[in-house]
């Protein structure tokens, strides 16, 4: 389990490239067969990825949280974007297609992992904050949940917003989760873009082609900086900063919240005569 340390706006200001890229990018989640976990003290939250190959992979109990179990004192949303595949929660499974979501509450111990076909293997991103009390396990197919049209052709930013573990969604402790879809013939995400104190978010981009690139803007909104990013990688962004970004084609990103509250429309709004 990598960590990450949070970050002071007024120390972000003086990174290079290479310093943001180390603090708020992170770059290979998905490998076959492994799991990978990166700890952000940004509201605590672990960002990963889980790629079984030819057997089940076990999400067990590290020693950075201090737990005998993962899910011991937390939670997890957890999104397939690969092949299908299946999670088996304390011996319940559930079938997991591609955009699939699941979010396991507080207190489930054993949680395994396996893709349907090793040739196509699921890919498991997981997103996890404390918890202080159990809420049910839910499965939500991405085929079943309604999304709701957002922006216009005319300014590149026509998506499709699925907003799946939500205050009224499923329920959890802290964790709010969903995939927003870009058109066809649209780049722009979250624009116009807002920050929120009480939550820091992460996203993580996927349905890029590999020659693609996804511009991702983050920083306080009159000192702004840049991540340029791949498929399936994912960024942090603290409570300070704003997050958004444009690509070189259409994608989707999943994006996950932890903190004071789960209310998604619970943010502060940039002006667009504001970015600097």
């Amino acid at each position: 389990m990598e960590l990450r340390y949070a970050t002071h706006p007024e120390h972000a200001k003086t990174f290079t490239t290479e310093e943001l890229r180390k603090h708020y990018l992170v770059e290979d989640l998905f490998v076959s067969g492994e799991t990978k976990l990166v700890y952000s003290m940004e509201d605590r939250t672990i960002i990963g990825g889980i790629q079984p190959a030819g057997s089940a992979i076990a999400l067990e109990g590290y020693d950075e949280i201090k737990a005998d179990y993962f899910l011991e004192r937390r939670e997890v949303g957890i999104f397939n974007i690969g092949g299908n595949g299946t999670i088996t929660v304390d011996g319940e499974s559930f079938e997991m297609a591609n955009k699939d979501c699941i979010y396991i509450g507080k207190g489930k111990e054993k949680l395994l992992f396996t893709s349907s076909e090793e040739a196509a293997p699921a890919k498991f991103y997981l997103f996890s904050a404390p918890a202080h009390t159990s809420y049910p396990t839910k499965h939500v197919s991405f085929q079943d949940v309604p999304g709701d049209a957002m922006g216009a052709k005319e300014s590149a930013n026509e998506r499709v917003i699925r907003r799946i573990i939500h205050l009224e969604g499923i329920q959890s402790c802290q964790i709010a989760m969903g995939i927003t879809i870009i058109e066809n013939g649209s780049v722009w995400n979250s624009m116009p873009t807002h920050t929120h104190n009480r939550r820091m978010e992460a996203y993580l981009y996927i349905d890029l082609d590999e020659e693609a690139r996804m511009f991702h803007l983050m920083g306080e909104p009159t000192e702004t900086r840049h991540l340029v990013m791949k498929n399936e990688q994912a960024v942090i962004s603290p409570p300070w900063s704003i997050h958004c970004g444009s690509a070189t084609s259409n994608y989707a990103f999943i994006w996950g919240m932890a903190g004071e509250n789960k209310t998604y429309t619970d943010m502060d709004k940039v002006a667009m005569d504001e970015l600097r």
